[in-house]
């Protein structure tokens, strides 16, 4: 009988388990990662989408952080923004300097908020009023010139002013077009969406946070998860879009829902509820199917005489893996829970809610006098698998990311020195690498570049704009 593929085990599983079993193997593999990637020596490689130009009528983070993609993998991406204010998430904090504006006539050439930064890298920024008839040939002249666009207006509103893909297939063929929005057609088309309101109605916050037993609630993923992952599911659409064109020689369209995409990160609480009618509950910091596999509170944090809260108070979280039922019995044995191995010998019996609740709180009480690394040194000691939850600081200092170029330091020619997540961040690739070559530009910091030397508008005609507010 065949061996049940649900008992096999990392260490059962073909391929060298250490680095030292790689030099044994003569399989300098860490080494040819390092001379094949070499983080710092990006840009004296090609790049994999040069020759492509897309525009970019963009706001926030999910549909500018789709293309944004694209200039990291050397695309010219033009980003066009209304005048004077830019796109709205430049004035949003922490750290928007700008604070009377748009209160006032002048431009904002600094003060933009570090929110904005991370979904703008590598792109061009133009500023155009498109919805004013005056505009449309300079438009329409840059769509010609230009492979796509991508914009995130209400449904509709570019058909209003006639540069919806109805009209802009006819004035080139071979243009992609992508409307990012929130619900997409349907009952809810108007419906206007937010990261927060996309997990919601997508049900996913309902399966995040805390157990109404352990005194908990629903709760929202931090930091804007559906917005940068329903970013990155743009991009796929248009490279998929973009090898389609090279076959076909034709555009297309993509509709694109932020709520929808927020679904498909509800993992197995789709199929278990349409096979077995289970709705799936919230579970904290655990696993509803595997035990152990969560995080635990250590009473001691790593940083006890530090003045940062975060440092002196968080630096306490230790995430263990021991669910199989040989590394349960070495992480009882460790712990002096020999009882409960006795009890919960059989992986299914741990994975029951009341066992995990009676593990969790043992685990914790054993780490009550420990800190957050002798925790994790015991386990690791013992060959479980067993990591601190660090924090923004930690990562930054993480000697794992420098080396691979996940973290970096970047001299952007505006806004100066600053640590950023690198193109690396997003996958090592060697022979055509991402890279990011600024992280930001001031608004309309590019007009002249595009209108004067790329679409051949005289200087004089761009101030005329100018003064009119046009851009």
């Amino acid at each position: 009988m065949a061996k049940d593929l649900r008992e096999t085990r990392i260490e059962d599983l073909p391929g060298p388990k250490s680095k030292e079993e790689l030099e044994d193997m003569k399989m300098p593999y860490e080494e040819y990662c390092r001379a094949a990637f070499d983080p710092g020596k990006e840009h004296e490689k090609p790049e994999p989408l040069k020759g492509i130009r897309w525009l970019s009528t963009t706001m926030y983070i999910f549909t500018p952080h789709s293309v944004s993609n694209l200039a990291e993998l050397g695309a010219e991406v033009i980003k066009v923004e209304m005048p004077r204010m830019g796109d709205p998430m430049r004035h949003c904090a922490p750290f928007n300097e700008t604070y009377l504006y748009p209160l006032h006539d002048t431009r904002p050439m600094t003060g933009t908020g570090l929110g904005y930064l991370g979904a703008n890298p590598s792109e061009f920024h133009i500023t155009m009023d498109y919805h004013l008839e005056d505009m449309n040939e300079a438009f329409y002249r840059l769509v010609k010139m230009s492979d796509g666009l991508t914009e995130c207006y209400r449904p509709g509103t570019f058909d209003k002013w006639k540069q919806s893909y109805l009209y802009l297939q006819e004035l080139n063929p071979r243009f992609i077009y992508v409307w990012g929005g929130g619900f997409g057609y349907g009952p809810k088309v108007f419906g206007g969406s937010y990261d927060i309101l996309g997990q919601a109605h997508a049900g996913l916050a309902s399966i995040t946070g805390m157990h109404d037993f352990m005194g908990g609630h629903c709760a929202k993923h931090s930091n804007w998860c559906i917005d940068w992952y329903s970013g990155t599911q743009i991009t796929f659409g248009i490279l998929a879009a973009i090898h389609w064109r090279e076959t076909t020689g034709l555009g297309t369209m993509i509709e694109f829902s932020q709520v929808q995409a927020a679904t498909r990160c509800l993992g197995y609480a789709t199929p278990m509820y349409g096979r077995f009618g289970v709705v799936r509950q919230r579970w904290g910091n655990w696993d509803t199917q595997l035990c152990a596999h969560g995080i635990i509170l250590c009473g001691k944090s790593d940083f006890p005489d530090v003045s940062n809260p975060q440092d002196k108070h968080d630096a306490r979280y230790v995430m263990v893996s021991a669910f199989q039922d040989e590394d349960f019995k070495e992480l009882c044995a460790i712990t002096g829970m020999k009882d409960l191995y006795d009890k919960y010998k059989v992986h299914n019996d741990r994975a029951e809610g009341e066992s995990q609740v009676e593990i969790y709180a043992a685990l914790e009480k054993w780490a009550a006098d420990k800190s957050r690394s002798e925790v994790v040194k015991i386990l690791q000691d013992a060959g479980l698998l067993a990591e601190p939850v660090m924090n923004d600081r930690e990562v930054y200092e993480c000697e794992h990311y420098r080396e691979r170029g996940t973290l970096r330091w970047l001299d952007d020619p505006i806004f100066g020195d600053i640590v950023t997540q690198s193109g690396y961040a997003s996958g090592l690739m060697a022979k055509t690498p991402r890279r990011q070559n600024w992280i930001w530009r001031p608004v309309g910091a590019d007009n002249i570049k595009i209108y004067h030397e790329l679409l051949g508008y005289p200087t004089g005609t761009v101030q005329e704009w100018y003064d009119k507010s046009w851009i």
